[in-house]
């Protein structure tokens, strides 16, 4: 499939990616602006409603960095240590956030975004109803070496996820 030459990410497009979301047993969903699994870089519009738990991992086997950009609501984007420490907490977002911060964010500085470097253990999560970032990150997607998940962590779908994930929000 031939890329279009232009693409505009529009309010539009947010919000069907959004209804997309809604439908998901995932709670999230994204929007490929790159043409295939070959192009580089990866370019995505991706949205994640509360709730949504991605399995800390981290992008070593093929080490890649990872950006990530909020154009609505805000998200806490987390960095643990080998043992499941969080060693910082962020909150991400295009202008201030009133709600109450989760205990592991160390950051107070007001960021739009994030770019991790290769290797660290992260995950990000939604702190309003709806957060929708831009994501960047190298391709080729290969899942047998895009990500290695913690081990130290609950996998996706599993029944600890959803308090897992309470707890790493907790103010």
């Amino acid at each position: 499939m031939a890329r279009p030459t232009v693409q505009l990410l529009t309010d539009d497009l947010v919000e069907a990616v959004v209804e997309q979301a809604r439908r998901s047993p995932r709670r999230r969903m994204n929007h490929n602006f790159h043409a295939g699994n070959e192009d580089n870089p990866h370019r995505f519009l991706n949205v994640f409603l509360e709730g949504s738990y991605v399995q800390p991992h981290r992008h070593r086997s093929k080490p890649k960095a990872e950006s990530f950009i909020v154009l609505r609501g805000h998200m806490a984007a987390f960095v643990f240590d080998d043992n499941g420490a969080v060693v910082s907490g962020h909150i991400l977002g295009p202008e201030g956030f009133s709600g109450k911060a989760p205990a592991g964010v160390t950051s107070t500085v007001a960021a739009h975004g994030i770019d991790l470097a290769p290797g660290l253990w992260h995950t990000v999560a939604a702190l309003t109803p709806v957060a929708v970032c831009y994501e960047v990150k190298p391709g080729p997607w290969e899942a047998s070496t895009d990500k290695e998940m913690a081990p130290w962590a609950p996998a996706e779908g599993s029944p600890e996820a959803a308090e897992y994930l309470r707890n790493l929000l907790q103010p």
